[in-house]
């Protein structure tokens, strides 16, 4: 997998002999991006539908290759490729950049996520930062800061800004598929220094905690497979909101077996971090209710669990 991302690298970056293809007049923009989506659309569905991994991930280079040559016309950042379903497709709410992240499943063990920063240029030329998953290398993932060359690999659903003393941080919510067994869902804030990514910081506070803990670079929760456990924000009380969990069975230090109870934690954003609240709402929920709209999924993706293969 080194090799398409070298590639990626070298591309990005301009490298000589690997930018030598026709730019598109203005005029005719709009129709050439949509003949280059439709030709990655096949690709793209067979990174997480093709039955082989070895189909999979020819399916995963030929993607990378098509989609760094169309990001490369000018002003392709306000394309949408709308069609692209496996495809987490996010803009930042000001517009600044957008996020390309996928997932890559070797087998029921082995889970790679994909992706690339895209930044928004006056000029319209192509700045783009690709995410290396170093997942299975970070020894304290909680607390590691790194750059889109260690990337703590997630599949993002949602960004949310905030600012503190005139800087922009931008907060992701993702999932990571994790294993066969459990699956995990992160927050984490993104920043840009000189420019550049910065994933992490400390920025996840339990001080107003009985139990007091430190202060987290990032935060996290896993859960069983089955679980359904959601991380969301709530708009109107600028509040994250997420499942608290309990293992089914009383095997804590297991945490395939942990499952949503019923009750909710959250964070939320004040003086440049985000707060831990322990109880968002002080009473117990009855079955069926939830406090915030339906959260969003795994689906959301159209992304089927590892081994089932989603028909065309």
């Amino acid at each position: 997998m080194k090799s398409i991302f070298l590639y990626l690298f070298l591309l990005c970056t301009g490298s000589p002999g690997l930018s030598a293809f026709a730019q598109t007049s203005k005029s005719h923009f709009p129709a050439e991006m949509a003949l280059r989506e439709d030709s990655m659309k096949s690709y793209a569905f067979d990174i997480v539908n093709a039955q082989r991994a070895a189909e999979r991930f020819r399916a995963d280079s030929i993607f990378t290759r098509m989609l760094v040559r169309a990001l490369k016309e000018p002003h392709s950042f306000s394309y949408p490729f709308d069609s692209l379903q496996t495809i987490s497709r996010l803009y930042a709410p000001d517009s600044s950049f957008r996020i390309f992240t996928w997932q890559l499943v070797q087998d029921e063990t082995t889970f790679r996520r994909h992706g690339a920063i895209q930044m928004h240029t006056a000029d319209g030329s192509l700045v783009l930062y690709p995410l290396l998953d170093k997942t299975q290398l970070v020894e304290d993932i909680q607390n590691a800061i790194t750059n889109n060359e260690e990337w703590i690999g997630a599949i993002y659903y949602k960004i949310i800004q905030t600012s503190y003393r005139n800087k922009n941080f931008y907060t992701l919510l993702g999932y990571d598929e994790n294993s066969f067994r459990s699956t995990k869902k992160r927050i984490e804030v993104l920043t840009f220094n000189n420019g550049k990514p910065v994933f992490g910081g400390p920025f996840f506070s339990f001080e107003k905690d009985s139990l007091h803990k430190p202060v987290q670079a990032r935060f996290s929760i896993e859960y069983k497979k089955e679980g359904n456990a959601s991380i969301k924000y709530d708009e109107e009380l600028g509040i994250i909101i997420f499942d608290h969990l309990i293992s089914e069975n009383n095997q804590p230090a297991k945490k395939y077996t942990y499952i949503p109870d019923g009750d909710y934690e959250g964070f939320k954003w004040e003086k440049g971090r985000w707060v831990h609240i322990d109880k968002v709402f002080t009473f117990k929920l009855q079955d069926g209710q939830a406090p915030v709209e339906k959260p969003i999924r795994e689906g959301k993706l159209d992304i089927p669990p590892p081994g089932k293969k989603k028909n065309r």
